[in-house]
């Protein structure tokens, strides 16, 4: 939680300018605008740091958020309730629970300028492409929290993965690796195909295909390297979450093929 703590000193706000640094600077009631040019003029520091890269994903998260939660006109109990779990399963602090919905009912409003906040994400992230995935996965994840996503909230998703630098593939791929590979209830495991899907393999390929995707999804999330790019240590359980569930698509696929 070391960004936290140093946000807070108001070290860290002092990197910031542009809408991030506006976003961050409600947040938490500072003016950060003045700082920057501060540090600007000495060249102290630069994008890429690793604590200034977690800032940007926690304020980019939460306020783009919000703006999804909004896309089709309003905000509903469901989108209000994934939200707060996202939270809670971050395990946040009162401090960070208050700056998360202020950032959340910040990216509700109109005229949020979302190009310009996923534009200085990618900057701020030197286009760090697991960093990136891992930020686009929360946003649909909690987009389909309520078990359907709207046509709008979808084309803000797509729009959102297109700037990140994503194909419309790899993005659809997103949607099934956050469409819940937990099997219902009462189910032992979710369907083969499924599995196949999260996998992003179809039942045709050959077994050093089939290990080789598995392989490259758990590279991607793997928890300890995300940290190393720059995700905020609260988000390591969705990280967490993503390899266990990668991991029993590819066990289950396996077990299918040694059966046949």
């Amino acid at each position: 939680m070391s960004w936290w703590g140093t946000l807070l000193g108001g070290t860290l706000g002092y990197m910031f300018g542009g809408p991030l640094g506006a976003l961050l600077g409600a947040a938490l009631g500072r003016n950060f605008d003045r700082g920057l040019r501060i540090t600007d003029q000495h060249g102290a520091f630069d994008s890429g740091q690793q604590e200034r890269v977690q800032a940007a994903f926690f304020a980019t998260t939460f306020s783009v958020m919000g703006h999804i939660a909004k896309a089709d006109g309003r905000v509903t109990a469901d989108e209000i309730t994934a939200a707060r779990n996202i939270m809670n399963r971050m395990q946040l602090d009162a401090q960070q629970r208050a700056a998360a919905i202020r950032l959340f009912n910040e990216g509700k409003q109109d005229g949020f300028p979302l190009h310009e906040v996923i534009m200085q994400f990618r900057h701020e992230c030197m286009r760090r492409r697991n960093l990136a995935q891992m930020f686009l996965e929360i946003q649909i994840a909690t987009a389909m929290a309520d078990g359907h996503v709207h046509a709008s909230e979808k084309r803000i998703l797509f729009t959102i993965g297109e700037q990140l630098g994503f194909n419309r593939s790899d993005i659809e791929h997103l949607f099934s690796l956050s469409s819940g590979t937990r099997p219902a209830p009462g189910k032992q495991r979710q369907s083969l195909s499924k599995a196949y899907e999260i996998l992003g393999i179809n039942k045709s390929a050959s077994d050093v295909e089939v290990k080789k995707a598995y392989r490259r999804l758990m590279s991607q999330h793997h928890p300890d390297k995300l940290i190393a790019k720059g995700l905020p240590e609260e988000m390591i359980k969705f990280a967490t979450e993503k390899t266990q569930e990668i991991k029993a698509a590819y066990e289950q696929v396996k077990e299918s093929r040694q059966s046949a």
